[in-house]
């Protein structure tokens, strides 16, 4: 499967990776260590002890990862506070972060299908009619895309640098 280039007089030779939206998010959530955090945001964790508990990861990684996702804007820190109990912080998806949600599910269902011998561990159903959920490509206008059907066309310019003022 490859995806055809159109509109393009050489199709790659004007592309950097600075500006390779794949490359800049990979750039935000480039470790499993923040997969792993997003998979419980996802799943409903809002407390540190919950996601380094349930990820495995050590608290220090949990931190510097739970920093990293706030300051990307993924996900929002708030205090609260227990009765009898100082102010913590509970991390709550933002929008930002709730459209990474077709990102991990498409990576589940690939894990699910080639990595799991024994079957998946748990699946995603819809709470509406109890159908097992996946990712699909769709355009703008509702139709399911296969992969052949893709073609690559350039998007936006690059800004242009400033003029330096003379004089």
């Amino acid at each position: 499967m490859t995806i055809e280039m159109t509109g393009m007089l050489e199709p790659r030779s004007g592309w950097s990776a600075d500006r390779c939206s794949m490359a800049r998010t990979l750039a935000v959530v480039h470790t499993r260590s923040a997969f792993l955090i997003l998979r419980e945001a996802f799943y409903g964790a809002t407390r540190f002890e919950e996601f380094a508990a349930r990820t495995g990861v050590s608290e220090p990684v949990t931190a510097a990862r739970l920093r990293k996702l706030v300051q990307e804007g993924i996900l929002a820190r708030e205090p609260y506070r227990e009765p009898g109990q100082r102010t913590r912080d509970r991390y709550r998806m933002t929008d930002k972060g709730a459209e990474l949600l077709p990102v991990l599910v498409a990576l589940m269902r690939w894990g699910d299908r080639w990595e799991q011998s024994a079957g998946a561990p748990v699946e995603l159903h819809h709470r509406g009619c109890g159908g097992r959920v996946g990712v699909e490509l769709r355009c703008e206008h509702g139709h399911s895309v296969a992969g052949d059907e893709l073609a690559l066309v350039p998007g936006a310019p690059p800004p242009r640098p400033p003029v330096p003022h003379l004089g």
